[in-house]
């Protein structure tokens, strides 16, 4: 190459730093950047911001190992020092990241204890199984590869390598092959706007659920301070600060402890330790981030859901307002006086554009997800049939090597971006990661600690699989190959396992694409495992139905219509009411954010009922049961004695009232004047 790198390393350098930039956003959305502390927020943004880097450092590796002759279309390269170098030191940054401080750091950040060494010890304590594991598999893999080549140097550094790549990339197929069909279908199905508005409604009671236990949760571990603060002065000074510190914090009034502690059985021990306060501040910690959880997630179903039924609604007028809505975020600064779309070219917008715009994507998304998994399948029998090594290499037909130039290196990023994006897509589908979630402004450090893992852990395998859909006389050049594919495949279990192992992402594929989840789950009783939105739609009555949604939803917007005179103030949490939804007309109900009796209420006035179709209103057995109440309790049946059985009427008529007061057991039968029986 005769050209001159300047020009790409400029590039380059700008690259970085607007990925550091938008890093930085992204970290201030979901965390508070001032309450963070400093160990937490650099290896989580380093965690983020590197393989960022890595989608980055990709397209440059190609076109700098097979560049075009013609410096226009030559795109942007680097030295083979500079770019090797750059793999080792993001490389080795995510391996230490991923597998030794991320994991230490998210015990060490969710632990109780308030010195830092006690903290540093349940870390290690907690990651003892972790680390246990990872011990026994690296010494099995020692014995293989030493078997194979020998007691050398790179024999451990492929070890290493190899293990580290083999389960990220056992994580990265499964959770890119349900993203591939999840991440389509999700664009396909919000292009309907009144099937959009169902599926919010039917995942609102199960959120209503879900709020609902994590307030009582915390309303007994917070019961459970109360207690420790009536007991302090018999502890020791240091545990005496410990639960001042708890007390500072706990949000629960003397009427709702009150009540808490004629409902909850947990007591405190008599004995006070450290390792129980510990335990206590670590249940608390949780239990408030479950309740900003969920609550963000209710208010934000909520707004989404009303936002919705504007959309619906306004098709008759053609006009569409989102500010005068219930729980619209109003507009601060220069945004309040700016206004891009009038009512009319609003609803268009909504009604029109938008969904078209989401059945394009979903057209273009599952074209690329039906790429992928040719390519996934194709690639270890005919690498020239890859359609994602066509599209990045060209001239690969004409000529015998093929070249990659800055149209090869867009369309290589782009591929990648899409191979991660559906990957992280799955981490919020699928739910066997506990607690944690992502928050706005309210995250968890735990939880950001696991999904900035994650994103370091699948990053460079799913990065290192797609180098190996371009030809193999292309990727063997690349530095990529030569740091770390050229340790993977040391050994031919290695090599086999990094070209064959792919195919299998046909297992996720299929079973996201024809419901095999929602199957498992009824045979096996593997519950919440995947959110099932067929199995929701088709529900009409029950738990989760979008019915049951629709009466919470209306009672939500009901309850903000009413508080807007100032009479009393929303607080940030919306608190959902706690009963459920029934066909009978609903009576007066408190607002509450739990079943629990104990729980404050404020008085919400009656609403309407929203309308209900004449098809579900009764059936047979109800309208029987009405009928026959309506006439036996508008028919007379009074009963007077002839003459020839003795008495008048005026006389039987008062010896037989007589008679009734003086025997009760008539009552059991609903018995009253003129013998007439209640059924």
């Amino acid at each position: 190459m005769t050209s001159s790198p300047v020009g790409s390393t400029a590039f380059f350098v700008l690259a970085l730093l607007v990925i550091c930039l938008l890093v930085l956003l992204l970290l201030r959305y979901y965390l508070p950047l001032r309450l963070t502390p400093a160990y937490v927020l650099v290896p989580v943004f380093l965690a983020i911001a590197l393989p960022a880097s890595i989608v980055l450092l990709v397209p440059i590796d190609l076109a700098s190992s097979a560049g075009t002759d013609t410096d226009g279309n030559r795109g942007i390269w680097l030295s083979d020092r500079v770019v090797y170098k750059s793999w080792r030191v993001a490389y080795w940054l995510t391996f230490v990241l991923s597998w030794i401080i991320l994991p230490y750091l998210g015990e060490y950040c969710d632990s109780g204890y308030r010195e830092p060494k006690a903290r540093l010890l349940y870390s290690i304590r907690s990651n003892a199984q972790y680390q246990l594991i990872m011990l026994g598999s690296a010494i099995l893999g020692a014995v293989y590869i030493l078997f194979q080549n020998g007691f050398k140097l790179d024999s451990f550094q492929s070890l290493a390598m190899a293990l580290a790549y083999a389960w990220g990339l056992i994580l990265a197929i499964y959770l890119m092959g349900h993203g591939l069909v999840a991440f389509p279908r999700t664009l396909y199905r919000n292009a309907s706007v009144s099937g959009r508005l169902k599926r919010l409604q039917g995942k609102v009671p199960k959120v209503n659920d879900k709020l609902t236990e994590a307030l009582d949760k915390l309303d007994q571990y917070e019961y459970q301070v109360v207690q420790l603060k009536q007991r302090k002065n018999g502890t020791a000074r240091d545990f005496q600060e410990w639960i001042d510190e708890l007390d500072e914090l706990n949000s629960l009034s003397e009427n709702r402890a009150g009540t808490v502690a004629r409902t909850t059985t947990t007591t405190v021990p008599p004995v006070i330790t450290d390792r129980y306060l510990a335990d206590l501040t670590r249940k608390l910690k949780r239990a408030r981030h479950a309740k900003m959880r969920f609550s963000d997630e209710w208010e934000h179903l909520i707004r989404n859901a009303v936002q919705t039924q504007a959309i619906l609604d306004s098709k008759a007028s053609q006009r569409l307002e989102f500010n005068n809505l219930p729980f619209a975020t109003p507009r601060k600064g220069f945004m309040s006086k700016l206004t891009l779309l009038t009512p009319y070219t609003r609803y268009h917008v909504h009604a029109y554009i938008i969904p078209g715009l989401y059945y394009i994507a979903s057209l273009v998304t599952a074209l690329a997800s039906i790429s992928i998994v040719w390519s996934e399948c194709i690639n270890p029998l005919a690498p020239k049939l890859s359609l994602i090594g066509v599209t990045v290499v060209h001239g690969q037909f004409s000529s015998g090597r093929g070249q990659v130039g800055f149209g090869g290196q867009v369309l290589a990023a782009m591929w990648l971006c899409y191979m991660c994006l559906c990957a992280f897509f799955s981490l919020t589908e699928v739910k066997v990661w506990g607690n944690r979630a992502l928050v706005r402004r309210g995250t968890y450090q735990e939880s950001a600690t696991w999904y900035a893992l994650q994103a370091s852990k699948l990053t460079v395998p799913l990065a290192y699989n797609f180098v190996t859909f371009t030809p193999k006389m292309i990727y063997q050049d690349t530095s990529f190959h030569k740091f770390l594919g050229r340790l993977i495949k040391l050994t031919d279990l290695g090599d086999y396992f990094s070209d064959y192992f792919p195919m299998f992402i046909l297992v996720p594929v299929l079973a996201s694409m024809f419901g095999l989840y929602g199957k498992a789950k009824k045979l096996c009783g593997f519950a919440d495992l995947l959110e099932d939105d067929e199995e929701d739609e088709g529900s009409a009555y029950g738990t989760g139905s979008w019915r049951e949604g629709r009466a919470l939803i209306d009672r939500e917007v009901q309850g903000a219509r009413d508080n807007t005179l100032g009479l009393s103030q929303r607080s940030g949490l919306i608190s959902p009411p706690s009963e459920r939804y029934r066909d009978e007309q609903p009576v007066p109900i408190a607002r509450t954010g739990g079943p629990s009796a104990g729980r404050e209420r404020q008085a919400r006035p009656e609403r309407p009922r929203p309308p209900v179709d004449e098809e579900i209103s009764g059936n047979f057995f109800t309208d029987f049961a009405d009928r026959v109440k309506n006439t036996f309790e508008t028919s007379d049946f009074t009963f007077t004695r002839p003459k020839w059985m003795g008495g008048d009427d005026e006389s039987s008529s008062s010896r037989g009232n007589a008679s009734e007061e003086e025997r009760p057991w008539t009552r059991i039968f609903g018995g009253g004047n003129e013998g007439r029986v209640r059924l």
